[in-house]
């Protein structure tokens, strides 16, 4: 099969389009024909290596994993022998992300598990834009900031990949949703639901006295101190991504932040799940969610794809199909 191969860490020129073994399925695995698979920060920080500590889990000096892709949507091509839940046929989505990646490829093996059948008023390309970035902005709202009916929630990065879902998301339970992004995306987020726009080249968000019950922060480049500003007195600011010196500001200064008042300060990675894929399914067939597209790159052009992620500055998704 045809696959995107990288045998060491640095710039997308690792990237190599190659002939790779095609893979079998194990007893409780489905064999995938791969139609498309979409990026993620997550394949970017592997083939950088950034940050650092990836190395511990993934390859000290040179990846475990050589093909990366975490969100794939397909054709069920064959069953492992313990396999209940598919058949052959099937369209199905996922996140590969905890069981070796893999989707930048003609074909790749998943645990049935962590599969879900495809919407079915999804393309295969918007069904691989999903998984990741969906989930990561339901779990944030849903789980960790407790979003509520009638709240006032703040989206910052909402033209992005998570930021988009967010926006759709935070509207389908009820919320005043703000949405914070560049002037070339206003009119976009708008018409995904949001109830006002504040394009931060021409406003500052910490300064208009507006305060919210939720900050999630799908692109967390702004200081602590100044999303506390705009936090309601018992509000919560969650953090999904973003550099890594706010990450970790996050993650070492939140705890003690939030025990000194009422506002909470939160940092999480997702979980993948087969329960929050069939919830995702359930809101776009809905109607209430439906992927944002930005560039559809073909699989040898993968590196191309990665560069442009880097950039900072896609609209949505980015999907290689295959």
């Amino acid at each position: 099969m045809k696959a995107i191969i990288y045998t060491q860490y640095g710039s997308p020129d690792v990237l190599q389009f190659k002939e790779a073994p095609q893979p079998s399925p194990k007893e409780a695995e489905v064999l995938i024909k791969v139609h498309a698979v979409s990026i993620n920060a997550a394949d970017w920080h592997l083939m950088r290596a950034d940050p650092f500590p990836v190395r511990f889990a993934f390859g000290l000096f040179k990846p475990k994993i050589q093909i990366l892709g975490a969100d794939v949507a397909g054709e069920v091509e064959a069953l492992g022998k313990n396999v209940t839940q598919f058949k052959v046929g099937d369209a199905v989505f996922g996140d590969l992300s905890g069981c070796g990646f893999g989707g930048f490829a003609e074909y790749v093996c998943a645990p049935e598990t962590v599969l879900a059948l495809k919407p079915a008023n999804l393309s295969f390309e918007e069904a691989a834009a999903l998984p990741m970035a969906s989930i990561t902005a339901l779990q944030g709202l849903r789980d960790i900031g407790r979003i509520k009916a009638g709240q006032k929630v703040l989206i910052y990065g909402a033209s992005g990949g998570v930021g988009t879902f967010a926006v759709q998301i935070a509207k389908s339970f009820g919320a005043e949703v703000t949405a914070v992004c560049s002037t070339s995306k206003v009119d976009m987020v708008r018409a995904l639901g949001a109830d006002h726009v504040i394009d931060y080249t021409r406003e500052d968000f910490t300064q208009n006295g507006q305060q919210y019950d939720l900050i999630f922060a799908a692109n967390g480049n702004r200081s602590l101190a100044d999303y506390e500003k705009a936090l309601a007195p018992t509000g919560t600011y969650v953090m999904s991504g973003g550099a890594s010196s706010q990450m970790f500001e996050a993650m070492l200064k939140g705890p003690l932040r939030s025990k000194a008042g009422g506002k909470s300060i939160k940092n999480f990675i997702a979980k993948p799940n087969q329960v929050d894929l069939n919830a995702m399914k359930g809101l776009v067939e809905a109607g209430q969610v439906k992927p944002v597209i930005d560039k559809r790159y073909p699989l040898m052009e993968t590196p191309s794809a990665m560069r442009y992620l880097e950039e900072g500055h896609a609209r949505g998704k980015i999907v290689v199909t295959v």
